[in-house]
C-alpha cells in the first residue's frame, strides 16, 4: 500500500502515482515527467498526474519474501545526473551545470509493479507531509516551514483532545513528544482535556 497526497502545484518536485503496461502501479519521478504531462488536467481541472508519492509504504512479509527478494537484481532504473569529473587540462574537478552522466538507481517504491493488489490512501498534506529539501530560510520545504507545519499540527491535536489553547497566535513553535502520542491519540486527552495550554508549549 501507499500513502499519497495531491501536489501543491503542477511542478512540485515529487514523484507521482501512475500505471504502466497492463495497469501495473508505479511511481514516475518528477524529473521523468514532461511539462505537458505535469500540467495535464482532467475534465474537472484536476491534475491527471497529481497523486504525490511521500514514501510512506506498507508491504506484507509475504510480498517481501516471495516477490521483492527474488527480483532485487532487476530493479534498477536509469537516472540522469550531474556528475562531477576531473578535467586533466584544467587540472581540477568540474561540477557540471547540466546532466552529463547516467546512474543506476533503485528505490523502495520500485517494487510496486510486482504487486497484484495495491491500495492507495489519499491523505492530507497538513497531517502527513512536511518535507525538508532546502536550506534554512527557504520559502518552501525547509526546516523552518516543516517546523511551522508540525507546530500547527500539534495545536490541532491539543484542541481535538479538548485542550484550551492560550496565546495561540504566538509564533513560537509548539511540540508534543512521540512518547505522549503518536498521532493525537493515546494519552493526550488525559493530559490536556479542559485545561488551558499556553503557546508555545512542549508536552
Amino acid at each position: 500500500g501507499n500513502k499519497a497526497l495531491w501536489k501543491a502545484h503542477a511542478h512540485e518536485k515529487v514523484g507521482v502515482m501512475a500505471e504502466r503496461g497492463e495497469g501495473q502501479p508505479c511511481i514516475v519521478e518528477y524529473s521523468d515527467i514532461s511539462k505537458e504531462m505535469a500540467e495535464r488536467t482532467d475534465a474537472n481541472g484536476r491534475l491527471v498526474f497529481g497523486a504525490a508519492n511521500i514514501c510512506n509504504h506498507f508491504y506484507t512479509m509475504e510480498f517481501i519474501k516471495d516477490k521483492i527478494v527474488p527480483n532485487l537484481s532487476a530493479m534498477y532504473h536509469i537516472a540522469r545526473k550531474k556528475i562531477p569529473y576531473y578535467d586533466e587540462g584544467e587540472e581540477k574537478t568540474v561540477t557540471p551545470t547540466s546532466n552529463n552522466g547516467i546512474k543506476l538507481e533503485s528505490f523502495i517504491f520500485d517494487v510496486f509493479p510486482l504487486s497484484t493488489q495495491m491500495a492507495v490512501m489519499d491523505v492530507l498534506r497538513e497531517d502527513e507531509f512536511a518535507p525538508v529539501k532546502n536550506a534554512p530560510g527557504s520559502p518552501s520545504d525547509s526546516p523552518d516551514t516543516a517546523g511551522n507545519m508540525m507546530s500547527t499540527l500539534y495545536k490541532k491535536w491539543v484542541k481535538k483532545a479538548g485542550g484550551i489553547l492560550v496565546n495561540e497566535e504566538d509564533s513560537g513553535l509548539c511540540e508534543i513528544s512521540p512518547l505522549v502520542t503518536h498521532a493525537g491519540e493515546d494519552g493526550l486527552e488525559a493530559l490536556v482535556k479542559d485545561k488551558e495550554i499556553t503557546c508555545p508549549f512542549t508536552l
